[in-house]
């Protein structure tokens, strides 16, 4: 059984969202088990018997401070859904809830992997080859070294690898241009680095490519730093929304455009599911010693149930197991690069 711990309470809706959507992931995935964290009393609307209430007295909220969620609440349901990990009673924990107070808790309990300095949120964005390019880091890290850069890229094959059982994803560098000669002096660096991992066999490194490239496919992994790589995910979810709102608009118009609409509905409807941020929701925090994921925090119950499956693919494909032994065989140009 894969074992998931899940903070309920977490994110702007709590059990309202979390629990419909644990009731959905536990009728679809049979050998799965949920560690509802929060407070019983908020949480008594699901009864299941692959269930159990793990009692949490605290929540953390949306705006809260890191250092009011690491140091004060210490019996908070995040804290204690990551303690589940971190005890081994569960294989990987989800969280809805404040990105600053997850990651630094997560890394308080979890310890970073050897090898690596800092983790990184990598999620997946839709393409136009019908596929997804895997994106990181997503805003753990705003200002990142050409190093981290790297180490970014090693775990993030491993994470490809598992998802698509694609043994050698690509990998482009984030930049202003193809050339290697463009970009900042740690943008440079990095290339260098990157380019020497796949001299070594490490890493399947195309070189560099642009924002477009994310969304034509280019490479099945994009690297870049948080600032960035958080800009370019709220930057295609808004547009996303915009281009299903104009054409809900344009087609209720008139008696005209709704004929159209009822025509090119088949071609709408899977525009629509493709441009759909839901049904990519559920961010991995690569980089600790145990698996962690991140749902939006404005999830409804769709989107939570994705970033549950998501967990559960990563723990069922064994993906920590598989991010040490991709950093053990780069650990001698790791140790270089640092």
């Amino acid at each position: 059984m894969i074992v998931l711990a899940v903070d309920c309470m977490g994110g702007d809706h709590g059990p309202k969202v979390t629990l419909p959507a644990c009731r959905q992931f536990l009728d679809r995935h049979p050998d799965a088990e949920l560690l509802l964290v929060g407070r019983p009393e908020a949480l008594q609307g699901l009864s299941h018997e692959r269930a159990r209430v793990v009692p949490a007295t605290e929540v953390v909220g949306m705006d809260d401070s890191i250092e009011l969620a690491l140091r004060k609440k210490k019996d908070s349901s995040l804290r204690v859904a990551i303690q589940q990990v971190k005890d081994g009673t569960a294989q990987v924990a989800v969280s809805a809830g404040n990105t600053g107070a997850l990651m630094a808790i997560a890394r308080y309990l979890l310890k970073t992997l050897d090898g690596i300095e800092r983790p990184a949120i990598a999620t997946q964005m839709p393409n136009a080859e019908g596929g997804v390019t895997t994106v990181l880091d997503l805003g753990a890290n705003v200002d990142c070294t050409a190093e981290h850069l790297l180490q970014f890229a090693v775990m993030g094959s491993a994470l490809v690898a598992v998802l698509s059982g694609d043994k050698q994803p690509t990998v482009g560098l984030l930049n202003i241009g193809e050339e290697a000669i463009k970009g900042s002096d740690e943008i440079k660096r990095a290339g260098e680095l990157l380019r020497a991992a796949a001299a070594a066999g490490d890493l399947n490194f195309i070189g560099n490519v642009e924002g477009n490239d994310i969304f034509r496919g280019t490479a099945d992994i994009v690297v870049c730093d948080g600032f960035v790589g958080n800009v370019a995910l709220k930057t295609s979810e808004g547009l996303a929304a915009m281009i299903v709102q104009f054409l809900r608009e344009e087609f209720s118009r008139n008696l005209l455009t709704r004929l159209a609409a009822a025509v090119s509905y088949p071609v709408l409807s899977a525009l629509k599911k493709r441009m759909d941020h839901r049904r990519y929701n559920g961010a991995a925090l690569l980089g600790l010693r145990g698996l962690v994921f991140k749902s939006h925090g404005s999830a409804d119950a769709l989107a939570f149930e994705q970033a549950l499956c998501r967990a559960y693919d990563a723990a069922h494909n064994q993906l920590l197991e598989r991010v040490r032994a991709r950093i053990a065989h780069a650990a001698p140009l790791l140790a270089g690069a640092g």
